[in-house]
């Protein structure tokens, strides 16, 4: 209207379609330079893993894409790594999974991206195979995935403050009287959380290795946040989005690092400092 034109709503539609079919590609296309462009990110980016899975008729099944950089610093890091998945909205969908640790400042760090078809057992089990190899598997470390939801099935409506307090105990005493309090409560919530989820999977006191302060998914929630105007892209317009952003996030961060004259990281410091002051 702005224009002194009139068209109709479908071919406002058609043309917005084009138009980011000349910016981003098609899925179709997407699909025919995948590999020539995994090529180029493990030239240009040296220690950069991808792995492609395709079916017996030679379709695309699976990708996997972990950043050379990601990889290397991983060592420095915290060995607790959050897992999830979420939707994408293009013509073929699919699910994006990604993998992210938490660096000494609190902030996300992203080790490994996937897209697969859905969030079933055998998407899941290729995508950790290919996330084994990259960072190894060792007794230190602690993979923390979305279980919550599962105790919401319970119809109790104060639950939630409960179950966490459970996982957030850090003495036995604290963790036995939580428990307690839930038999005495909810007795078929706490049978689940007992004899279903296990103890040791979901409590702090119970594991078996150090997952720190960090018992929620807010880490990697917050990473998919940043990606939610970029699901309906094709994959490749999408894994370009998510280099450009972590490269930004890498260099931002070096800047940060260089000028640290302090002992611990910004959020450390603005955290104990005062504590000792």
């Amino acid at each position: 209207m702005k224009l002194g034109a009139q068209i109709s709503y479908y071919k406002a539609w058609r043309g917005r379609k084009h138009a980011h079919t000349l910016i981003r590609g098609s899925p179709e296309q997407s699909f025919y330079i995948l590999l020539s462009y995994f090529h180029m990110l493990e030239k240009l980016n040296p220690g950069t893993i991808t792995r492609i899975e395709v079916d017996e008729e030679s379709r695309f099944k699976y990708l996997f894409l972990a950043f050379g950089v990601a990889i290397r610093g991983f060592r420095y890091m915290r060995k607790v790594v959050g897992i999830d998945g979420t939707f994408l909205k293009g013509q073929y969908r699919g699910v994006l999974l990604v993998a992210t640790a938490q660096d000494g400042n609190g902030q996300c760090y992203p080790l490994a991206w996937g897209i697969v078809d859905s969030e079933n057992e055998v998407a899941w089990t290729w995508f950790l195979t290919q996330l084994k190899e990259v960072i190894g598997d060792t007794d230190e470390l602690a993979l923390i995935s979305d279980r919550a939801p599962s105790i919401k099935k319970f119809k109790c409506a104060d639950i939630m403050e409960s179950y966490w307090s459970t996982v957030n105990a850090y003495r036995c005493e604290d963790f036995a009287g939580y428990m307690t309090e839930i038999l005495h409560r909810y007795p078929r919530v706490a049978e689940y959380l007992e004899n279903e989820v296990g103890f040791k999977k979901r409590s702090r006191h119970h594991y078996p290795g150090l997952r720190y302060n960090i018992t929620t998914m807010n880490m990697v929630e917050s990473l998919n946040s940043t990606l939610v105007n970029t699901r309906d892209f094709p994959y490749v317009a999408l894994l370009d989005v998510i280099q450009e952003k972590m490269s930004k996030w890498w260099n931002d961060r070096r800047i940060v690092a260089m000028a640290i004259t302090a002992p611990l990281t910004p959020s450390q410091e603005s955290e104990f400092r005062p504590r000792f002051t």
